[in-house]
This record gives C-alpha cells, structure tokens and sequence, in this order.
C-alpha cells in the first residue's frame, strides 16, 4: 500500500489515504464527543432547548452505527451502539421528567 498510488494524484500513495481516511474519521468521533460533551456538562440548557441539537446527535450516531457495520469490524460497532443506547436512555429520562 506504501507503494501504490491511486489515479487521483501521483503524490498520494494508498497508504497516506488509509492513514487519512483514518485519522479524518477518528477526528469526527472525538470532536462530537467534545462537542456534546461541552454541552452536557456546561451548557446544559441550551442543548434541553435545542430539538435540533438533540436530533443531529441522534441521526449522527445512527450514521456512524451504519458506517461501523458495512466498513468497520465488531468491537468499533460494539462501542458506538452502545452510546447510542446511552444517548437514547438520557433522552428517555429527560423528556420522561418533563
């Protein structure tokens, strides 16, 4: 793979667009991770308000279960659904209360 390059550009070899795809995705997870987090913990209020964040996170995860099962193996696919469940089961005690 570090010495095939794909018909897209001379430069790039299939390995640096392994790498990259990688990195690229991994940088997806963390950064919603941070994101919902940040909110979760310091601006709680405006993620109750927000439909719209509640949902993007929903139908992110969702997307990712996807991903996971057709590209990915087991123990990534294991991981996101659990924080699916863990998403869906915080939704289910906030809007149970309200």
């Amino acid at each position: 793979m570090m010495q095939v390059a794909p018909r897209i550009s001379c430069e790039a070899t299939m390995w640096r667009v392994w790498i990259g795809i990688h990195v690229s995705h991994s940088m997806g997870l963390v950064l919603f991770g941070l994101i919902y987090r940040y909110l979760a913990l310091s601006r709680w209020d405006v993620l109750l308000r927000s439909h719209f964040l509640i949902g993007l996170g929903l139908l992110w995860l969702v997307g990712y279960i996807l991903l996971t099962q057709i590209y990915w193996f087991r123990i990534p696919l294991i991981g996101v659904s659990l924080a699916t469940l863990c998403y869906l089961a915080g939704l289910v005690g906030i809007f149970a209360r309200a």
